[in-house]
C-alpha cells in the first residue's frame, strides 16, 4: 500500500454567515488520483484552498510528508511541492509558454542579470518532453487552445518538484482528445509518485481516471470509497442525499400542431456558420449537438446579433432584422452564454441588480428607480427558481455556479423572453443543480416558452431535447427526432462533412 503523503483531519472553516467546512477529513496517498466530489457549495474548493494556503483553516490539522503543515500562502505550499491548477486558468497571455512557466524564476546569464531566453526555452522543452507533450516553449500563450494552456499550467506545477497536484474541474472546457492527453499525463505523474486531488462534476470521468472518491455534502465529510466499488448512482446518492435519475427522453413533448416561433434561413457568419436553416416550435427544446468547433455557439451568436451575419429570420411569423443583441431582446429572445460570468452576469453586483438588469425600462418607465418594485420582482423570482441566496442583496460572485445560472434565467424571464438560447447550461454545475436546471427547463417549455440548447454532453442532449440538430464544421448535417436519436446517430452526423 502506498504511503500517505497528505492527511487532513477535522478541518473547520467559517465565513460570514456560512459554516463552509465542518470537521472534514481527507487523505491522499503517494501516486494516487483521488476524486473530491460534491454539489456546488459542498466545500470542495474551500478544502483545497485551505490546503494550498489561499486562506487559513479555523481549526483542524494538516499533515504533509509526515509533518504538521500550515502554509501561510500559495507560494509556501508551492515551494513545499503542493500545486493547484484552477478551473479558471491564471495565465499571462501576452507572454510565451516558457515565460509563463518560469515567471519569477527566470534563467539569467551567469555573468549578469540579463535574461537567458535560450536556456529558459530549453528548460521548458525538457519539461514537456518529460510530460510527453508537444508544445513550443516560444509560442505566445494567447495562441494556444484552452486545453494546451492547461498543459502549460500543469508543466509549471511539475517544475516545482511536485508531490501533490490539485486539479479543479480540469476537463470543463476540453475536447475529448485533450481529455485523453490530460489523463495520459495524470497517469504518468501518478506512476512517478505524484498524488493528485481531482475535483470534477463529470462523474463518468471519475470512474475512468481515479482510484478513490471522497464525497462532501453541505460542508461535511460523507465518506471515502474505492472508485471500483462505487457505482455512479451510489456516488450521486452520497453527494445529494437523494436518488437522481438520468434517463433519455423517450418521446417529444411538443404538440403536432405547435406553431413555429422562430424560423432561420441561410444564416451565414464566417467559416463556422454556413447556410444554417432551422425552425423552432412553441414549447420545444431543440438540442444542438456537435464536436468542438462545429459552429453551434457561433450560430447562436449570429442569430442573436452578437456577430455580423447574413440570412433571413422570422419570429412568430414576422420577418425581422437583428443587427445586435438589443434587437434580439426586443423580439423576445434571451441568450444564456456558455461563459455566464463574462457575458451573462455582473458578478460584483447583487442578485437583485442582476435579475432586473434587462428590464429597467419596464420596471422604472419614468426613469426613477422603483426600489420597492425591484425588491418585489427579485424576491418573486428568487422564490420561483429556488435561488439559494441569503438575500437578494447577496453579491452574485458569492453564489454557486448553479445558482448563478438561475440568476441569468431569472433575468430573461422577468424580461418575458419567449425564446431562450441555453449555451452549455450545466457547464461547471454539480449533479444536483443540473437536475434543478433540467426541471426548470421542462417547466418553461410546459408554460409555452421555447428553448434552443447547446450542449457538449450527449447524455444531456438526449435527455432534454425534443429534436436534435447536429452540426459539423459550420454546417447543419441533419435533424433527429428524439424517438430515433441515439449517441451513434448523433456522432455519425457530427462527423459528416458536407
Amino acid at each position: 500500500m502506498n504511503d500517505v503523503v497528505l492527511s487532513m483531519r477535522d478541518i473547520d472553516k467559517r465565513f460570514a454567515g456560512v459554516h463552509a467546512l465542518k470537521q472534514v477529513d481527507f487523505e491522499l496517498r503517494e501516486g494516487e488520483i483521488h476524486a473530491l466530489v460534491g454539489e456546488n457549495g459542498a466545500g470542495k474548493s474551500t478544502l483545497v484552498k485551505a490546503l494550498t494556503g489561499i486562506f487559513p483553516k479555523d481549526s483542524g490539522e494538516i499533515h504533509y510528508m509526515g509533518k504538521l503543515f500550515n502554509p501561510q500562502g500559495p507560494k509556501e505550499a508551492l515551494d513545499a511541492g503542493i500545486a493547484i491548477v484552477h478551473q479558471e486558468l491564471n495565465m499571462m497571455e501576452h507572454l510565451t509558454v516558457a515565460q509563463n512557466i518560469f515567471i519569477g524564476r527566470e534563467s539569467t546569464k551567469r555573468t549578469s542579470w540579463i535574461l537567458d531566453e535560450k536556456s529558459q526555452n530549453q528548460r521548458a522543452a525538457e519539461l514537456f518532453k518529460r510530460l510527453n507533450v508537444d508544445i513550443d516553449p516560444t509560442e505566445l500563450v494567447r495562441n494556444l487552445t484552452v486545453g494546451r494552456q492547461q498543459m502549460v499550467e500543469i508543466a509549471k506545477a511539475v517544475s516545482h518538484n511536485l508531490k501533490v497536484l490539485v486539479l479543479d474541474e480540469p476537463t470543463a472546457a476540453l475536447t475529448d482528445r485533450e481529455i485523453e492527453d490530460l489523463f495520459a499525463i495524470m497517469r504518468d505523474l501518478a506512476s512517478k509518485g505524484v498524488g493528485m486531488v481531482y475535483i470534477s462534476h463529470r462523474l463518468d470521468e471519475i470512474g475512468v481516471i481515479t482510484d478513490r472518491v471522497t464525497v462532501l455534502r453541505d460542508g461535511e465529510y460523507v465518506g471515502t470509497r474505492a472508485t471500483k466499488d462505487l457505482s455512479k448512482e451510489e456516488m450521486i446518492n452520497m453527494m445529494v442525499g437523494r436518488v437522481i435519475y438520468e434517463k433519455p427522453k423517450e418521446k417529444s413533448s411538443v404538440p403536432k400542431d405547435a406553431s413555429v416561433v422562430l424560423k432561420v434561413e441561410n444564416l451565414n457568419a464566417g467559416r463556422l456558420v454556413q447556410d444554417v436553416s432551422f425552425e423552432l416550435r412553441r414549447g420545444e427544446i431543440l438540442g444542438f449537438a456537435g464536436l468542438m468547433g462545429a459552429g453551434r455557439t457561433e450560430t447562436m451568436r449570429a442569430l442573436y446579433g452578437a456577430d455580423k451575419s447574413s440570412g433571413d429570420i422570422w419570429v412568430n411569423g414576422q420577418k425581422v432584422t437583428i443587427n445586435n443583441p438589443i434587437d434580439a431582446v426586443k423580439r423576445g429572445i434571451g441568450y444564456l452564454s456558455e461563459d455566464r460570468k463574462r457575458f451573462g452576469l455582473a458578478v460584483n453586483l447583487s442578485v437583485e441588480e442582476n435579475v432586473v438588469m434587462a428590464s429597467l425600462e419596464e420596471l422604472s418607465p419614468h426613469a426613477f428607480i422603483n426600489r420597492k418594485e425591484f425588491d418585489k420582482v427579485a424576491e418573486t423570482y428568487v422564490d420561483k427558481l429556488t435561488i439559494r441566496t441569503p438575500s437578494i442583496d447577496q453579491i452574485v460572485n458569492n453564489l454557486s455556479g448553479g445558482n448563478q445560472q438561475k440568476v441569468v434565467i431569472a433575468k430573461w424571464l422577468i424580461k418575458n423572453s419567449s425564446i431562450l438560447i441555453f449555451d452549455e447550461p450545466t457547464r461547471g454545475i454539480d449533479v444536483g443543480a443540473k437536475s434543478e436546471i433540467y426541471h426548470l427547463m421542462n417547466e418553461l417549455v410546459a408554460e409555452g416558452k421555447s428553448i434552443i440548447m447547446i450542449s457538449s454532453e450527449l447524455n444531456e442532449v438526449l435527455r432534454m431535447s425534443d429534436r436534435v440538430a447536429v452540426m459539423c464544421e459550420g454546417k447543419l448535417t441533419g435533424f433527429l427526432d428524439i424517438e430515433e436519436a441515439t449517441q451513434e446517430k448523433v456522432m455519425h452526423l457530427a462527423t459528416l462533412r458536407m
